[in-house]
């Protein structure tokens, strides 16, 4: 079961919760849905333009939204201190006049609040884009998993599974390729499971990374 459903849906509810906190009546379910994405993609771009900031590792990990009747509240979870300065007061406020310019939102005011992640290598995504890397830079796939497994170690983890899929090193038939350490228990509900899907572009094509993390629970 737990190879033929998302880690994080399959965990709803016990130990993960959604990024976007609302209630909507059905009519307009699509409507608030639709909106939280335009928010995410507008903050992305926000960051990657304005503050010339493209790394996982050093711009927005998760952006998490609560939506309340007269305000919408948005956490900004970072790795990185660039976000988290002196001038964070500024950047946030120029961010909230923009977001309220560009959706209009006259009853309703936007919050922002920026959070430092205090071990980024407990972070599938922030691993899984330290991998993208090394396999850019034309290093040994199996280098690059075992690099990610060691820093994931010394974020103190339980466990670590990472898996690569397509043409690895170049190879004509596309393959699965996956190694493990420690302990991850993907049919147990109450452990604390944390998952990315990363893509990356290789010069030999696209290749599929997979991260699990056992961070605590059971």
């Amino acid at each position: 079961m737990a190879q033929k459903i998302n880690p994080l849906g399959f965990r709803l509810g016990t130990t993960q919760s959604h990024y976007s906190l609302w209630f909507a009546q059905p009519k307009k379910y699509s409507e608030n849905l639709q909106e939280d994405a335009k928010i995410r993609a507008y903050i992305t771009n926000y960051v990657q333009n304005k503050m010339k900031i493209s790394s996982v590792v050093d711009g927005i990990i998760r952006i998490e939204i609560q939506k309340q009747i007269d305000v919408i509240k948005i956490k900004l979870y970072t790795a990185s201190k660039k976000l988290v300065n002196e001038k964070q007061p500024r950047e946030l406020e120029e961010l909230q006049r923009n977001l309220q310019n560009e959706f209009y939102c006259v009853n309703r005011k936007f919050n922002l609040a920026i959070i430092r992640i205090a071990k980024p290598y407990r972070n599938p995504t922030i691993l899984a884009e330290f991998i993208a890397d090394q396999l850019k830079n034309r290093v040994s796939f199996r280098k690059a998993m075992k690099k990610a497994i060691e820093l994931s170690e010394q974020a103190n983890t339980k466990g670590i599974r990472v898996q690569i899929a397509g043409r690895i090193d170049g190879k004509e038939i596309a393959r699965v390729e996956w190694i493990r350490e420690g302990r991850v228990p993907l049919q147990t509900i109450q452990a604390k499971i944390d998952y990315c899907s990363y893509p990356v572009q290789t010069i030999s094509g696209v290749l599929g990374i997979k991260i699990w993390i056992f961070i605590d629970g059971e």
